[in-house]
């Protein structure tokens, strides 16, 4: 039996507080839409799925040695949007903006190192974004969505820094996910 895994960042308290008050208004809608818990809400970098208890080592030492090429990376809220379109939803998001780039390289650097371990390699684009939420079936008022999305597409917070990547492990339980730390990476800060 594997454990279901995956990379993350933490959210700064702030952002966490942001996104809470952005989820609480739309949850106030009638949109058909399965809510994040906002504690449970984080910075997805790799999911990794089920994985071998006796790969956790090796995983967390290629992990070790991509994230000591990084210092903290400077990220802020960015809008409101859905995947893969707002007329045909299937998730609801808030976007980030800042060292979007430096993000990027991390992840790529990360699923290099991995797939030597045989993990699948994410071939989309790195477009990173915290999920607030998961449609559950058919949004017949999308005009509706459309103005929510309209209404918060300018959402913005402080420049924060990612500053921890996290292995977590995802316990699925009948009233949503349990994530339970099993290693924790600083990224350097540099002065």
């Amino acid at each position: 039996m594997g454990i279901r895994s995956f990379l993350a960042f933490e959210l700064p308290p702030e952002i966490r507080e942001k996104i809470g008050a952005v989820s609480r208004e739309l949850q106030k809608t009638r949109m058909p839409v399965r809510w994040v818990k906002v504690e449970n809400i984080h910075l997805t970098m790799i999911f990794l799925g089920s994985v071998n208890e006796d790969a956790i080592d090796e995983i967390k030492e290629k992990v070790h040695l991509v994230v000591n090429r990084f210092s903290t990376i400077g990220t802020r809220l960015n809008g409101v949007g859905v995947f893969p379109h707002w007329r045909k939803p299937r998730v609801i998001w808030v976007g980030l903006n800042g060292e979007i780039e430096t993000l990027s390289n991390l992840r790529d650097q990360l699923q290099s190192e991995l797939k030597a371990l045989g993990l699948r390699e994410e071939k989309r684009p790195f477009r990173p974004h915290l999920t607030i939420g998961r449609f559950k079936g058919r949004v017949d008022r999308d005009e509706e969505l459309k103005s929510i999305l309209d209404r918060h597409h300018d959402i913005t917070s402080n420049l924060h820094h990612l500053n921890e990547l996290i292995l977590f492990k995802s316990d699925l339980k009948p009233d949503g996910p349990v994530y339970t730390r099993m290693a924790t990476w600083p990224l350097r800060v540099e002065n």
